[in-house]
């Protein structure tokens, strides 16, 4: 996954999901995003501005706990990027 933290948001916390054809077929792209949705909302009131999530295909393998730890230290690693 590739993240993206924008600051300059205005208002509360979003966070949104690029999830292309190269990921797999309706379904699998569907189940990511539910899984990614799942996994953001608790990161969501610790984050200040947009976040945005590109999903690559390996990321169809792992499971929903890989997914979100991984989530997790990347939303965290783009926030502290962008404070230093």
């Amino acid at each position: 996954m590739i993240v993206h933290v924008y600051r300059g948001a205005q208002g509360l916390p979003r966070a949104g999901f690029i999830v292309s054809k190269a990921v797999g077929g309706a379904t699998v792209r569907n189940l990511m995003k539910r899984r990614l949705r799942a996994a953001t909302a608790p990161l969501l009131s610790s984050i200040t501005g947009d976040v945005v999530v590109r999903v690559l295909p390996a990321a169809t393998t792992a499971t929903y706990v890989q997914l979100r730890d991984e989530l997790t230290a990347l939303v965290l690693r783009a926030q502290n990027e962008r404070r230093g």
